[in-house]
């Protein structure tokens, strides 16, 4: 545990070798949030899918999104090497986000190297970010 974030690997929703962050409010034992980085990817059609695939359960599971922005900031790429570069730039805006009574839940693809990315995706409870925020401002 590192600056109250603990740090696993495993599978997950069916992806094998996940590193999962599980983050706590320092001094508590209380999980604000956890985020999920599945494999990182090199090829655009991996990465995507993975992005696609991940986004259909949560539909299947949350029902609709709450907000979606799926774009490349600096210019339309056309061809996989061109996706990947974007990436590797972090001009590519891939996210949605659900919501559910318990919490939100984001999804997005994360630049990871010069021309690779992972999706990730990030669970926040809403009672124990509330928790965690009314901390920061006991603090303040």
């Amino acid at each position: 545990i590192s600056n109250g974030t603990a740090t696993l690997k495993g599978d997950f929703a069916g992806y094998k070798d996940c590193r999962l962050y599980v983050q706590t409010m320092d001094g508590a034992d209380i999980v604000s949030s956890i985020v999920v980085q599945f494999p990182e990817c090199e090829r655009w059609e991996h990465l995507y899918g993975d992005y696609k695939s991940l986004k259909e359960m949560l539909i299947q599971k949350y029902g609709k999104s709450h907000s979606v922005r799926e774009e490349f900031q600096d210019y339309v790429p056309r061809t996989d090497a061109d996706k990947m570069w974007q990436v590797g730039r972090g001009e590519c805006k891939y996210n949605s986000e659900f919501r559910t009574e318990k919490g939100k839940i984001i999804l997005w693809i994360e630049q990871v190297g010069y021309r690779s990315g992972s999706v990730c995706l990030q669970y926040s409870d809403k009672i124990n970010s509330r928790v965690v925020k009314q901390k920061a401002i006991d603090d303040l």
